[in-house]
């Protein structure tokens, strides 16, 4: 098992080191990802997933000490949150930086994860950079639960499928997203 996590890993890195997609399980669902400053792969999420840009995605962090990387005022209350939220947290901050222009909002705002799972925690420590979680699906069709409810064109349209935790399931829904102002107030956006 540990020799096939370790390939897997490896693999999935030396992908996204090349700009390609992945397909990968993380702490909620199976996600869709890529290097989250290469604005030519997020590009070609957006057009595998049939969705529009203006609709923005998640980015995965291994730890929140990398925040300060890739957003420019932290408010308090998100490490807070990050620590003591039970389940898997979205977090939309405002000013996002270092990332490729076509995963921020328009607004300036980008929307962060800081992952539990260990299998993402490692590819993200080994990647040594932000990488894109969207759900494994076609925009507007519900998110698929497991590796065998995702679409076969899904699959071939990325540029590799882990082959780790495919019977396993991990959520049954996407993580909660919250919204949080520099004044330290959030708002619930998806329970």
């Amino acid at each position: 098992m540990f020799v096939k996590r370790e390939k897997e890993l490896n693999r999935a890195v030396e992908m996204l080191r090349k700009g390609k997609i992945i397909l990968y399980p993380t702490d909620t669902l199976w996600g869709i990802g890529c290097d989250a400053t290469n604005s030519k792969a997020v590009q070609k999420i957006y057009k595998l997933k049939k969705r529009v840009e203006s609709k923005s995605l998640i980015v995965l962090l291994g730890s929140p000490a990398k925040l300060h990387e890739y957003v420019k005022k932290i408010p308090e209350t998100a490490y807070d949150l990050i620590e003591q939220f039970p389940e898997p947290l979205t977090i939309v901050f405002s000013g996002a930086r270092n990332l490729a222009k076509n995963v921020i909002a328009k607004d300036g705002s980008i929307a962060i994860r800081i992952v539990r799972s260990a299998f993402c925690v490692e590819m993200l420590n080994l990647f040594a950079k932000p990488i894109v979680s969207t759900s494994a699906n076609f925009a507007g069709i519900p998110s698929p639960l497991t590796y065998d409810e995702i679409s076969n064109e899904i699959i071939l349209g990325v540029d590799y499928a882990v082959d780790f935790h495919r019977n396993r399931l991990k959520s049954l829904k996407p993580s909660t997203i919250i919204k949080i102002d520099e004044n330290n107030r959030f708002t619930v956006l998806r329970p």
